[in-house]
């Protein structure tokens, strides 16, 4: 058994700002392996510019580990290539273990692939990963870690299968020690929340909705819900405020108030900062279709003044082909809840899915200028691993991939990439958009031109100033990869991030 790990969070070149919110996912995996005894260094990339010559310098030292452990989503495929590449110079015999979302999501497009009998994107992609790691981790790494730390590891361990004793359950998931944050610099991440420093922390895992867009709706991992108690959740909550100062949280959930115990969760988090004589503010996401009155009343009781929902279109036939389980009405009446209990709502829109017109993308801007969101930004989507737009996409020409929703019959087409090296692909700035999807109605130009058409009629007609100076913004539409939460994993620009646990 290996005794000495330097885990390794890569860059996200594509954020405005990386240090916003730190990767808990590898933070959990450093905590069970100090809690086990084993020796954990810890390389934090997230906006180092010459994150090359650190690898290098660390690898090359006396004291470096010979063994790596790299997390990635899939925005982070190309500079993790480059970590990759720089690891094998320095020291070729090293072992480097690839888990995190992205080979989570390859894996299950794979396995989804297999199951239907053809070799696809998700073949060619994990066979590609094989070719450059010496150990694949899926889906849970906490326990899966042990076993790519053998002497004699498999090639891949898949901790992405409920039948397995690596599968968290919610008792396990509770256990957990707390993420080892103190491995990172913490005061080097920057979050406000109402001009509160806030920090993340992750309540729950998985999302039950199988949205088109969203990554994971393959994966057990990212797809099934396993609940921490709320306890657990605010004995964290406290432990940030008292070892940190923080005051503020950004619970990085899929969307909170799928848990059957959010009302009570809430409840318990504003009786701790009674007997704590603290005010806290909180932010996170919420599902439309299941918000209520008295979530959002005890929301605000514990803290909440800005939530944020993933609306992401104005138009019935874009929520039906995307299969969001919310209508319009549902996410208009979302809105008018919101503001019955002061809570202000950052719509997140995305541009781009099957059957996405001229016309859809109009109802999508008359939609906000009606309801009046207080913040929103709205994304080019992107497909994916893990989710349906890429998993259960077909080649119907030469590197062009045709999603088809079969209800409707609309279809979306994206242009094949390799993941590990195109780093163009995650642009999500205003005005540096590249869009690799295009529709039966609109060419990939036309949706970027309609993308920034949008964002600036409706900030015009709203009076919502641009906020691009704004450390959050990419990142609250860029890492749903999520993680993430399938968050990492959910991918319009937060969609790709405010993703992802590992």
């Amino acid at each position: 058994m290996i005794s000495h790990i330097c885990l390794i969070t890569p860059p996200s070149i594509f954020l405005l700002d990386e240090r916003v919110f730190m990767t808990l996912g590898i933070l959990k995996i450093a905590a069970v392996l100090e809690k086990s005894g084993i020796t954990v260094d810890m390389l934090d990339l997230s906006g180092v510019e010459n994150f090359e010559q650190v690898v290098h310098d660390y690898a090359a030292s006396s004291s470096a580990a010979t063994c790596f452990g790299l997390t990635a989503t899939t925005p982070q495929m190309p500079a993790t290539s480059k970590v990759h590449r720089m690891l094998r110079e320095v020291q070729p015999d090293a072992r480097i273990i690839l888990g995190g979302p992205h080979v989570t999501l390859i894996h299950a497009a794979q396995l989804y692939e297999t199951k239907k009998n053809h070799n696809g994107r998700g073949t060619t992609g994990l066979n590609q990963l094989y070719d450059m790691f010496d150990v694949l981790v899926t889906g849970d790494g906490e326990y899966a870690i042990f076993r790519a730390l053998t002497d004699h590891p498999p090639k891949l361990v898949d901790g992405d299968d409920p039948k397995s004793e690596l599968f968290l359950t919610n008792q396990r998931l509770t256990e957990l020690p707390l993420p080892a944050r103190h491995l990172l610099d913490v005061d080097s991440y920057q979050y406000e929340i109402d001009g509160v420093r806030a920090l993340s922390l992750i309540a729950q895992l998985g999302c039950p909705f199988g949205c088109g867009f969203c990554g994971g709706r393959m994966s057990p991992f990212l797809r099934r819900i396993r609940m921490r108690t709320s306890e657990s959740i605010v004995e964290e909550v406290v432990h940030l405020y008292e070892t940190y100062g923080t005051k503020g949280f950004m619970f990085y959930d899929d969307e909170l108030n799928v848990n059957p115990k959010f009302v009570e969760l809430m409840n318990l988090i504003a009786e701790a900062q009674k007997n704590l004589s603290a005010e806290f503010r909180l932010r996170g996401f919420i599902k439309a279709e299941l918000f209520t009155d008295e979530q959002a009343e005890v929301m605000y009781r514990a803290g909440f003044r800005w939530i944020l929902v993933g609306f992401e279109s104005g138009h019935e036939r874009i929520l039906t082909n995307i299969q969001k389980k919310a209508s319009q009405a549902d996410n208009t009446r979302c809105m008018d809840i919101a503001k019955r209990h002061n809570l202000k709502v950052k719509a997140l829109m995305s541009v781009g899915h099957p059957g996405e017109s001229e016309e859809t993308i109009r109802a999508t801007r008359d939609w906000l200028i009606e309801v009046k969101p207080d913040d929103f930004d709205s994304t080019v989507i992107t497909t994916y691993p893990g989710t349906p737009y890429f998993d259960e996409a077909v080649e119907t020409k030469p590197g062009i991939w045709t999603y088809t929703y079969n209800k409707t019959g609309d279809r979306l087409h994206s242009v094949a990439v390799d993941y590990r090296e195109t780093a163009e692909y995650y642009k999500g700035i205003p005005g540096e958009y590249t869009s690799y999807v295009y529709t039966d109605h609109l060419s990939s130009t036309e949706l970027v031109r309609l993308r920034d058409w949008l964002e600036a009629d409706v900030r015009q007609h709203l009076g919502i100033p641009y906020n691009t100076g704004a450390p959050a913004v990419r990142y609250e539409h860029s890492m749903g990869q999520g993680g993430i939460p399938s968050s990492i994993l959910k991918t319009s620009v937060l969609q790709v991030q405010e993703t992802s646990t590992q």
